[in-house]
């Protein structure tokens, strides 16, 4: 049986996260979102507050939580500010998890304590201008010659791109062999043909940056390998898993934020010497939006429930996901409508949280994909 109710240390965890991003990450939310402007100093102090190491093992640097302390974290931070969450879960899921399900000791030693401190940023790189969904039409190739793979090709919508220091990238080392032949690597920003390239000018989570990585004739060490040859869309999949629980979790916080300040405005807002709180179909309304959210996160507390148990989580992963990403686009959508016509302006939160809203129904996997990976799971 779950137990839905957070340990001590968790909730520890969670207050912590909520003052750091109510203190620090709240008063530049707008400004990021605005300009485009990559967050660096309060990225660096997430991994000085250790919320970046919270699931890594104490011996590698890390705080030795789980993954549910992670995710409640997670949801504080997209509770302010989508962009700074995007960038956390990325860097925590994706890259240092990958490292941390499938590196070898040495590699594990090598990267996650500067990744767990915030030192080194973290990267994912899988789509491509031809591949998205269909992973293995990726045109990427690794050729290995002597001591090293020699990586050709241009990954897309690569979230920390050209900010990351360590990216893990697929590339096919076997072209003939399908999904068979596509292998994973770690590649560090500094390795000869590593390139970044045009950098996106997103609808949402606009502070984060999402760029073009160009791998050319790109000298990666044989050592370097994550996982084995030819598994790597294995590797690529369940690393999606553990990612898509951030992503849900991020959903969440978003629809949170947008909920709360949904709430605070029709308490105070007088229309018909009334606050608007004071009509039933708007109560009706947020009562709707309420248990969107708290389902939504049940199910977040049921994923990573899951993947702290061992084994597959897939179809959790998936459901959390799709349900969060639902969530948070319709409520989002509902506290503009709440707030009226301030709620489509500039000044207003809810009008960036209706825009971050977005990308949660796409990316590290669509809604569309979401069932059909519950679907494959339930008919097994």
């Amino acid at each position: 049986m779950i137990n839905f109710t957070p340990t001590e240390e968790q909730l520890l965890i969670q207050q912590m996260a909520r003052e750091f991003a109510q203190k620090e990450i709240a008063p530049i939310a707008a400004e990021i979102d605005r300009e485009q402007t990559f967050p660096m100093q309060t990225v660096k102090r997430m991994g000085e507050l250790g919320l970046f190491g919270l699931f890594v093992p104490e011996d590698l640097g890390g705080g030795g939580a789980d993954y549910i302390s992670y995710a409640l974290a997670l949801e504080e931070i997209a509770a302010v500010c989508a962009s700074h969450a995007a960038i956390y879960s990325v860097h925590s899921s994706a890259s240092m998890g990958g490292i941390l399900s499938y590196g070898t000791e040495e590699q594990k030693k090598k990267y996650i304590p500067g990744m767990a401190s915030g030192e080194r940023i973290g990267a994912f790189t899988v789509t491509e201008p031809g591949a998205g969904t269909d992973a293995g039409a990726q045109k990427a190739t690794a050729v290995l010659q002597g001591d090293k793979y020699i990586l050709n090709g241009t990954k897309i919508f690569c979230t920390n791109g050209g900010i990351a220091d360590v990216y893990l990238a697929s590339a096919m080392t076997d072209p003939s062999k399908g999904l068979k032949g596509i292998s994973t690597f770690i590649v560090e920003k500094s390795f000869p043909g590593f390139k970044v390239g045009q950098k996106e000018d997103k609808m949402g989570i606009r502070g984060s940056q999402t760029t073009e990585i160009i791998y050319s004739n790109c000298e990666v060490p044989a050592e370097n390998l994550l996982g084995k040859e030819g598994e790597g869309f294995k590797v690529i999949m369940q690393i999606l898993d553990g990612g898509r629980i951030g992503m849900a979790a991020q959903a969440v916080g978003i629809a949170r934020g947008a909920l709360d300040a949904a709430i605070a405005y029709v308490k105070d807002r007088q229309q018909f010497g009334k606050p608007l709180a004071a009509n039933q179909g708007l109560q009706w309304m947020l009562a709707e939006m309420a248990l969107a959210v708290e389902a939504s996160r049940v199910m977040v507390f049921k994923a990573a429930c899951a993947k702290e148990a061992g084994g597959r989580f897939s179809k959790e992963a998936a459901m959390a996901k799709l349900i969060a990403a639902e969530t948070a686009m319709s409520v989002t959508t509902r506290a503009v409508q709440l707030h009226g016509g301030i709620g489509y302006t500039k000044s207003c939160a809810v009008e960036r949280y209706m825009r971050d809203a977005k990308i949660t129904e796409i990316y590290e996997g669509t809604n569309e994909v979401m069932k059909m990976v519950i679907a494959g799971n339930i008919l097994a």
